[in-house]
């Protein structure tokens, strides 16, 4: 049975952070992953046979928290090719009466684009987001440490930070107007806030990215979504998202990591309450001699991985009846284009198709796009979508010319009255699939005439697909829900929260941990931190390993 120090399960971004970290520290590391490249939901793939040069992201493509985080700078990944382009502008959103919503990084610019519609709504545009941006100034040292460790979170705090909380929760009422924010939801607050659906409409689909109906109460924390695009900004890979993964692997690789692809894991094998190794479905064994590192989810984890007699049957109860899916996740669709989208509606300038692309014409709008899943239905009557074309900002995915287009739908992963039909009993099957991607067209062809006979060709992944692509718990690529009863110190569990488990040298990290899911690195990071400190490797140079550049 070979030996490594710690087994990581999967190579997505997270565990190859964490493995990163590791490595530094100077422990053997073994990744192994269930597809046959490493990168989960972050990576770049030439995914349609007869259009070969087309490059697409399968899962995340825009990058915000990653650049709240120090992991970039720490793992110092440009050196191993990582670079980013920023995008600007980083939102376009075209409305049914021929307004729209360009926000620009600055935002100075933005606000003087709203204000050609409502100079009321603009000034409150740049109240809301300097809000916002201290707010996120703010709790970013939590964000960057393991949410039961007040003393990394306070060590994380600079001067300007402490300002900030201190301008957001500083007094009895800004603490209470707070609370009563995070309470509310994203709906109320953008009411509260302004007048205009092409300004609201966008900020709800925004908001909406954290997996749930713009009227969810306890979830207002989405509306800064927004925010962050001006500060720290919106950027992508050069190459696609799948670079940083690249970036990653190099890294990894050069300090004696080992990655092994299509090797996926059916068992943790626990002897007497200790992690101990991993079983792959070949039946191959691995040994961990200080730790298992898991990158998937804890409900797959615990309830599919692992012996019943070695897991507490309240953990097993808790895991199965207390963790909520709310049944969204997406249906997917990449394009290659031979010409740019059009928005002649709009008076089309390419600068729109550099950001995020939302088709969002009301609150209204994006409510049905996100409710109607939680009951099984397919909201794709008058459909909602996110839309990029990656390739206007980056024109290496795709040949001389062409363009690369990708569009993320909310679908439910179990259709109502189809259980125990199509794949995995969901109810999805290709014929469904294209359908559902044929009115997504249609909808984005009222604002874009062209994208029809600009499209090559297409590839359409159904809910259940991506599911089992990406082995995501019912589709959920977040792993559970982002919703504040499973965030924090709750996520997955409080039991589980720390990236700790109650198995010995068992650990958590992945889209399931604090702070969540997104492109952040956050998680791989604070896990190989929480690992680093339970060995006593503070005496191996941990602060050397956790330094910012």
């Amino acid at each position: 049975m070979q030996e490594y120090d710690v087994i990581i399960i999967g190579a997505g971004h997270n565990g190859l952070v964490c493995a990163a970290y590791l490595l530094k520290a100077g422990y053997s590391v073994l990744l192994l992953e269930k597809r046959p490249v490493p990168g989960g939901a972050a990576t770049t793939e030439e995914c349609i046979p007869e259009t070969p040069g087309f490059k697409f992201n399968l899962c995340a493509i825009d990058h915000e928290f990653i650049h709240l985080a120090p992991v970039v700078q720490e793992l110092e990944l440009t050196k191993y090719g990582l670079e980013y382009l920023q995008c600007d502008p980083v939102v376009f959103c075209p409305h049914p009466d021929g307004k729209y919503f360009l926000a620009h990084k600055s935002l100075e610019k933005t606000c003087g684009e709203i204000a050609r519609y409502n100079e009321r709504d603009a000034r409150k545009y740049a109240e809301f987001t300097n809000y916002w941006l201290r707010a996120i100034n703010a709790m970013t040292p939590m964000f960057n440490a393991p949410p039961q460790s007040i003393i990394d979170i306070f060590s994380n705090f600079t001067l300007q930070q402490y300002k900030d909380l201190f301008s957001v929760v500083g007094s009895t009422q800004k603490s209470m107007d707070f609370v009563r924010t995070m309470l509310n939801s994203a709906e109320d607050i953008l009411n509260e806030w302004f007048d205009e659906e092409f300004l609201k409409a966008p900020l709800s689909r925004l908001a909406s990215e954290l997996g749930a109906p713009p009227s969810q109460k306890n979830l207002a924390i989405g509306v800064m979504m927004m925010s962050m695009r001006h500060n720290p900004g919106m950027a992508r890979p050069r190459g696609g998202t799948g670079a940083l993964v690249a970036a990653l692997v190099k890294l990894v690789t050069s300090k004696g990591g080992v990655i092994l692809t299509e090797q996926q894991v059916k068992q943790v094998l626990i002897d007497d309450n200790k992690a101990v190794g991993v079983r792959v479905k070949n039946g191959q064994e691995y040994q961990a001699k200080y730790g298992v590192i898991s990158n998937i989810d804890a409900q797959r984890l615990f309830l599919q991985m692992t012996e019943k007699d070695d897991i507490d049957l309240q953990l097993r109860e808790r895991l199965t009846r207390r963790i909520v899916n709310n049944n969204e996740t997406i249906l997917k669709i990449d394009i290659a284009l031979n010409e740019p989208l059009n928005f002649v509606h709009h008076q089309h300038q390419d600068e729109y198709l550099i950001g995020s692309i939302l088709i969002a014409d009301s609150m209204n709008h994006v409510e049905k796009a996100h409710s109607l899943c939680t009951i099984g239905e397919i909201p794709d009557s008058d459909p909602s979508m996110y839309v990029v074309m990656p390739s206007a900002l980056d024109p290496s995915l795709a040949p001389p010319g062409k363009h690369t287009l990708w569009i993320e739908f909310f679908a439910p992963y179990q259709i109502a009255g189809k259980e125990g039909t199509g794949l995995n009993g969901t109810g999805w099957t290709d014929e469904l699939k294209n359908q559902v991607a044929d009115k997504v067209i249609d909808k984005l062809a009222v604002y874009s005439p062209n994208i029809k006979q600009a499209t090559i060709a297409r590839r359409v992944e159904s809910p259940a697909e991506l599911g089992e692509r990406l082995g995501a718990y019912k589709g959920n690529y977040y792993h559970i829900d982002m919703t504040m009863d499973q965030m924090i110190f709750f996520r997955p569990l409080p039991e589980l929260a720390n990236y700790k488990t109650p198995v010995e040298n068992l650990y958590l990290t992945g889209a399931g941990t604090h702070p969540g899911g997104s492109i952040s690195g956050m998680p791989g990071r604070n896990c190989a931190r929480v690992f680093l400190q339970s060995q006593n490797s503070i005496f191996r140079g941990l602060q050397s390993v956790f330094r910012r550049k």
